[in-house]
């Protein structure tokens, strides 16, 4: 009898056991469907990350965890992953936040604040002097929140590329807005 033929129950046996078929047949069973849930929730590329460190974990956990359905504790591991995900993005947020805010309480107009139109005005007028790409990197990383990998994938970019364009419109942008402060 082939791993096809098998139940979810023979294969999770056959899996603790450290059986390599037994593992890519329940891959083959439920990567589409934790993907289809995953990526409902956080985006395409993000929720190909999550079923692949679903499915890494899954190995690397098979002789600790103790698994009577299959189907069950996959559904309830990719929604632990998601919310991981979810409070790691949060919090990433929340610390973006407290760089910026720290950083204009230590500049020297710190007690001045800033106007958001003025600010957003002077972050478009500085985006529109960069290389129409590094701008464009910018913006669907910031403003739309997209994951470098998808980035590059949309823009037909590499990784690295993407990584350049943020560094290199990120730097250009701090000392652009620092000199924009200094002025008002």
């Amino acid at each position: 009898m082939g791993v096809k033929e098998l139940t979810d129950k023979q294969l999770v046996v056959l899996l603790q056991e450290g059986n390599i078929m037994a593992y890519e047949e329940i891959y083959q069973r439920y990567w589409y469907k934790s993907f289809t849930w995953a990526s409902h929730q956080v985006g395409a590329a993000d929720a190909e990350e999550l079923v692949q460190e679903l499915f890494l974990s899954l190995w690397n956990r098979r002789t600790e965890v103790v698994i009577k359905r299959l189907d069950l504790y996959l559904a309830v591991a990719i929604k632990n992953q998601v919310y991981t995900f979810f409070k790691s993005q949060l919090s990433y947020r929340k610390y973006q936040e407290y760089l910026l805010f720290k950083e204009l309480e230590e500049s020297p107009d710190g007690n001045q604040i800033l106007n958001f139109k003025e600010l957003t005005s002077a972050i478009e007028k500085a985006l529109s002097r960069l290389p129409e790409k590094s701008a464009e990197v910018f913006r669907l990383s910031r403003y739309e929140n997209q994951p470098v990998k998808e980035i590059a994938k949309h823009l037909n970019l590499s990784e690295k590329a993407v990584e350049y364009h943020l560094t290199k419109s990120l730097k250009f942008l701090k000392d652009t807005l620092k000199s924009y402060q200094s002025e008002n």
